[in-house]
């Protein structure tokens, strides 16, 4: 068994810089894949170049891998915490690259399916440990500075992640996107076996192997319910009821189940808080229009307008630009402001450009279309801020990182429902608006071809001459169904925007101290 290696808390590690750069190159290659499958969702959804996916099975592609990563956060850091975080570091990447490569080869969709799952366990094995080796190498003066360092490689994953997408679309096939993560996994495991030290918490937090159970089922039938009830355009269904309703009495279950526990996976108590609560909120909601916004986006930018998918990962590019231009800023502006006037402006411009989406079409100039980005990502980078300050402010110090670990738990749940609401509610207009160019179609490739414009335009290119009086009824479907997401998730914004001004404290006011917890045990932590 390794030696742990004892850490002098005042002046740290004397190799933490080259540590932390470790942990930054290791946790890039999750980040990055995420942001990259967004431009190859259209490619992946081609019967001849990609697996033919439909729409329904694109967003299990990506919430596979969100809901599990979120229900194994907390009990994968405490599993770090116990047995070694670097052997949890390690052992996650191993993970992450067996399912990067099992998603590579996918004869599928279901195998891509189930591999991206595989992806979201060894997700979940890496982020809290690289987070939690920071805290244990830095001291406390420096602590600060090397989680901004770690952040910001967060964000220039996002901002990379598009363009290198295209880039391997363009020259490789729909699988480059996920096999690019092997090389970088076995760079990463080399680097942490001879850099990173071992490190344990003395006193770790007990499991919730329960609640961790009782939210992944809750989650996954409620969200099966969603994408199901978009793929049916019905609500009425059986098909769709059962599961949603199952999933609810499930995740009610889950909350009894916390508020009861002595050592809770998700201490649900901490929502009493009305900071806590609506800056929780505030990260949901972004998250949530976020990535139920960049689903339709990617079809918009490549079926609607026809960019290939290296000009729709380069199109991208000012929104990831403006969150790392305007992020590192966003404090002062929360100094200046306040927390509250600067989200809810924040908040009220996200709102804005969502609604915008909505007066788009095949002619809006693209340098339109780049301004709108850069705006929404500038008004992102303003959000997190006043959202992590009030999420720290409403817990106790001795809890900072639960606080975290929660905020990030409720960011991928948010986005995870994200693309299953919105993009449920865009299938659902999509072949409502679909419907009446599809009557000469046979009765067995109707339906199929009703459940996206990806599906439309394949049967149209299988037809020849023949197809090619779907394609602009296809892409005016698809505008209309765009404009009825873009709309409902602005007003789910607006909203946002209206909790977040009533919740969140104005500048200068007075901060209460939390309450002490009552409950001998600690809660879970990362």
């Amino acid at each position: 068994m390794e030696k742990q290696q004892v850490v002098d808390q005042s002046a740290g590690h004397p190799r933490r810089w080259q540590i932390l750069g470790v942990l930054v190159f290791s946790l890039l290659v999750v980040v990055l894949d995420n942001t990259i499958l967004n431009v190859a969702l259209k490619t992946i959804a081609d019967p001849v170049e990609g697996l033919g996916a439909t729409q329904s099975q694109l967003e299990w592609a990506i919430n596979s891998y969100t809901l599990v990563f979120a229900g194994l956060l907390f009990t994968f850091g405490v599993v770090g915490d116990r047995t070694g975080r670097k052997r949890m570091l390690f052992i996650g990447m191993v993970l992450f690259g067996l399912a990067s490569l099992a998603s590579a080869y996918a004869q599928d969709p279901t195998q891509l399916i189930i591999a991206r799952a595989f992806m979201g366990v060894g997700g979940a094995a890496i982020m809290p440990a690289t987070l939690a080796i920071i805290s244990n190498v830095f001291p406390p003066q420096e602590r600060g500075k090397a989680i901004g360092i770690w952040a910001a490689g967060v964000g220039l994953a996002v901002a990379i992640g598009p363009i290198t997408g295209g880039l391997l679309i363009e020259h490789f096939w729909w699988g480059s996107v996920f096999l690019i993560n092997v090389p970088v996994v076995l760079v990463s495991m080399v680097l942490i076996g001879l850099i990173v030290p071992e490190s344990r918490d003395p006193k770790p937090g007990r499991l919730d192997p329960i609640g961790v159970l009782l939210s992944i089922v809750g989650l996954v039938a409620v969200t099966y319910g969603i994408i199901r009830g978009g793929e049916l355009a019905t609500v009425a269904s059986a098909e769709v009821l059962l599961p949603t309703v199952l999933g609810l009495v499930v995740l009610g279950a889950f909350v009894w189940w916390e508020r009861r526990t002595d050592h809770p996976a998700f201490d649900v108590r901490y929502f009493r808080d009305r900071r806590f609560s609506s800056a929780i909120g505030m990260v949901g909601i972004v998250f949530f229009a976020m990535m139920g916004g960049m689903f339709f986006l990617v079809f918009y930018l490549q079926s609607v307008l026809g960019y290939s998918p290296l000009q729709a990962g380069a199109l991208m590019i000012p929104f990831a630009a403006a969150q790392l231009i305007f992020a590192p800023l966003s404090q002062r502006m929360v100094t200046r402001f306040g927390g509250r006037a600067s989200a809810t402006v924040s908040m009220l411009i996200i709102a804005v450009i969502l609604a915008s989406y909505a007066l788009m079409d095949q002619n809006t100039p693209v340098l339109v279309i780049e301004i709108v980005f850069f705006v929404q990502g500038a008004a992102m980078a303003n959000i997190m801020p006043p959202a992590t300050t009030a999420i720290m402010e409403s817990l106790p110090r001795e809890k900072a990182g639960v606080g975290s670990a929660m905020s990030n738990t409720i960011r991928q749940v948010a986005g995870a429902l994200g693309v299953a609401i919105l993009g449920s509610v865009l299938s659902a207009s999509y072949r409502d608006g679909i419907a009446g160019s599809l009557t000469a179609l046979p009765e067995t490739v109707r339906h199929a071809a009703g459940e996206s414009i990806a599906a439309t335009m394949a049967v149209a290119d299988g037809l020849g001459a023949r197809g090619a009086g779907l394609i602009e009824p296809a892409k005016q479907a698809f505008l209309d169904g765009m404009h009825v997401t873009a709309l409902v998730s602005a007003a789910i914004a607006l909203v946002g925007a209206i909790v977040v001004f009533f919740g969140l404290p104005g500048k200068g006011a007075v901060q209460v101290p939390p309450a002490p917890q009552n409950r001998e045990k600690e809660p879970a932590v990362v």
